[in-house]
């Protein structure tokens, strides 16, 4: 016969092995924000700091050149992070590398809608003020819900977050 204490260890045992295999379940179920090698959250939106900058095709400069960018602020989303190198994405869907010294943490937005409507308040019903056609960049101010707020030639307007490149679905700042 089992002394009293082994059969409760035992029991203990299988009791925590249980709840270990469900808390390790839980967190395969619902992923953490990814950190890349500088600690930010990938993805996250930046805008390009200079001028002329090279996508590449692999994470250092002895990678072939893919595309230049001819243009500071340009938005892009980094997908992912490699020592000194980010993965980006453009929106149109390009995809390279950049060093990190070449973005800036500046919030842009590019308009992605044939003619996009920009409202005095974060409603459908708020009055336009501004009409701008896609492929307009401007200075990202603010998300809330659905609608962010940018500027456009020292004009502020809100339109719908699903009209421009430059903001997560879910991301909210000010």
């Amino acid at each position: 016969m089992k002394p009293i204490s082994s059969i409760f260890l035992a029991l203990t045992m299988v009791t925590a092995t249980m709840a270990l295999a469900s808390v390790g379940t839980a967190k395969q179920a619902a992923p953490a924000a990814h950190a890349g090698s500088s600690g930010l959250p990938t993805p996250r939106f930046v805008s390009l700091s200079a001028e002329i900058v090279n996508m590449r095709a692999g994470p250092g400069v002895r990678y072939p050149i893919t595309w230049v960018y001819r243009r500071v602020g340009v938005p892009l989303m980094v997908m992912a992070e490699f020592d000194y190198w980010r993965k980006v994405r453009d929106a149109d869907g390009t995809e390279g590398w950049m060093h990190r010294s070449l973005l800036s943490g500046r919030r842009m937005a590019v308009l992605r809608t044939d003619v996009g409507e920009l409202r005095k308040a974060p409603k459908g019903d708020a009055p336009v003020i501004l009409r701008a056609e896609a492929g307009v960049m401007g200075k990202l101010l603010a998300c809330q819900g659905a609608w962010c707020q940018m500027e456009l030639n020292e004009m502020r307007a809100w339109l719908p977050r699903a009209d421009i490149f430059g903001a997560l679905p879910n991301e909210q700042f000010q």
